[in-house]
């Protein structure tokens, strides 16, 4: 099973972000954590520092958008050239339309969902997406801990994707670790973003190949018992 690692550089030093970056050569993409102190109670990055970001950086960009006003901001970061662009389904009023403007732009669609947002409502634009992220922790801080009520609703859109036939990732992020990320994949997860327990440790790289292992392993044990 290929299973994708995000590194996320919230985690990371933001001093010398260019040099984290090359710390993570080895990541399928880099999640980049934009918050605005209003949709999340926290304020990190805007589009002037990542769009230098993606000027510089090897590793494809991963954007998770925590912004209120998501109609009206996603579609300036898919202009950036990122590979991919999430928005809270909380904060759009017009998902679908949002989803198909991004990818006319040239990002892949993702949305995120909050840890109590039920996954049933936005079934029906499974094809409108990209990837589907469900946050195992509450938005807005890194270093929580994993949310293991998640993991019926993780279970939930598996099944769902699976059954619609439509090509949607399912992402995870908060509290991914070497201790977490098996539950979540085996619960249907294949994309994993991980802050702390990539940049915490004394090789970030080596973290990267790590979590991925643990990842497709379990992933496999859920295919082979399905």
């Amino acid at each position: 099973m290929s299973c994708c690692i995000h590194p996320s550089i919230l985690s990371a030093d933001f001093v010398n972000l260019e040099a984290e970056l090359g710390r993570i050569k080895t990541a399928d993409a880099v999640h980049v954590d934009v918050m605005d102190n209003h949709f999340v109670p926290n304020l990190t990055l805007g589009l002037p520092v990542v769009e230098r970001i993606q000027a510089v950086s090897a590793v494809p960009l991963d954007a998770h958008l925590m912004i209120a006003d998501a109609d009206r901001w996603a579609p300036l970061y898919a202009d950036l050239g990122l590979a991919s662009v999430t928005f809270h389904a909380e904060a759009a009023t017009a998902p679908v339309k949002l989803a198909r403007e991004l990818r006319a732009r040239g990002s892949k669609a993702g949305m995120a969902l909050r840890p109590a947002t039920a996954v049933e409502p936005y079934l029906d634009m499974l094809a409108e997406l990209d990837m589907l992220l469900v946050m195992t922790v509450e938005p807005g801080f890194g270093g929580q801990s994993f949310l293991d009520l998640t993991l019926r609703k993780i279970r939930r859109a598996r099944a769902a994707v699976d059954g619609s036939g439509a090509k949607v990732a399912i992402q995870v992020d908060g509290g991914i670790s070497a201790s977490t990320i098996e539950r979540a994949a085996e619960a249907g997860a294949d994309v994993f973003v991980a802050g702390s327990a990539v940049y915490g440790a004394d090789d970030p790289g080596a973290a990267v190949e790590q979590l991925r292992g643990l990842a497709e392993g379990a992933a496999r044990g859920r295919v082979q018992s399905s």
